[in-house]
C-alpha cells in the first residue's frame, strides 16, 4: 500500500501497559468509527506496514487503546511509539453537500461569484490557524481561508467549487 492511498488517522502516541498495548491519538472529529477496525497501517522506517489489531478501544474520547497482534512487551512497543497510522482512503466515510476532505478537492476549478474561474486547486495549506485554498491561476498563487460563508457550492460530479469572496480578497492576487 501506498501513502498516496491512504489518509493519515493518528499517531501512536504512547504505551499504555506492559504487555504491549499503545494509545494512538485519532485526528478525528469521530473516533468511535474507528474502534473496530482490524487492521491499521504503521509508518515504519519510511514504508507503510500493516498492524492486525487483536482488539481495541476507545480511551479518553481522541485516543484509541489498541493490542496489536506480535506486541507483547514494553520493548516492542516502545519501537513503535511515534509512528504514524494510515487506513486506505476506501475507508473514508463519505461526505455529503459542501463538506470534504482536503484531498478529495485537488485539482477541482474555482468559481467565485462575482469574478468567475479563478482557477485550480492545487493544495491546502493546514499548517496555518484557518486552512487556505491554495489556487494556481495562469501561475499566480491565490490564497482564500477555507470559511464555510464563503464555500456556497462543493460539486462533485463537474470538480468544482462555488465560492463567496469577500470584495477585495482575490483582487488582492491579480
Amino acid at each position: 500500500m501506498r501513502k498516496e492511498e491512504c489518509f493519515y488517522l493518528g499517531k501512536i502516541a504512547k504505551k499504555f501497559s506492559f504487555k504491549g498495548e499503545v494509545l494512538i491519538y485519532l485526528d478525528t472529529d469521530e473516533p468511535e468509527q474507528y474502534d473496530k477496525m482490524e487492521s491499521v497501517f504503521v509508518e515504519f522506517n519510511k514504508n507503510l506496514v500493516p498492524f492486525f489489531i487483536e482488539n481495541s478501544s476507545i480511551h479518553k474520547g481522541d485516543f484509541l487503546r489498541v493490542k496489536f497482534e506480535d506486541v507483547d512487551s514494553e520493548q516492542d512497543a516502545d519501537e513503535l511509539i511515534g509512528c504514524h497510522i494510515y487506513l486506505p482512503l476506501s475507508m473514508l466515510p463519505k461526505l455529503e453537500g459542501n463538506k470534504f476532505y482536503f484531498h478529495e478537492v485537488i485539482g477541482f476549478e474555482v468559481i467565485d461569484e462575482r469574478l468567475g474561474n479563478i482557477g485550480k486547486i492545487v493544495s491546502i495549506n493546514d499548517s496555518t490557524a484557518q486552512p487556505l485554498f491554495e489556487i494556481d491561476f495562469q501561475g499566480k498563487e491565490i490564497l482564500i481561508p477555507m470559511i464555510d460563508h464563503f464555500i456556497i457550492e462543493v460539486n462533485r460530479e463537474e470538480k468544482k467549487i462555488l465560492l463567496k469572496t469577500p470584495e477585495g480578497l482575490v483582487d488582492l492576487y491579480l
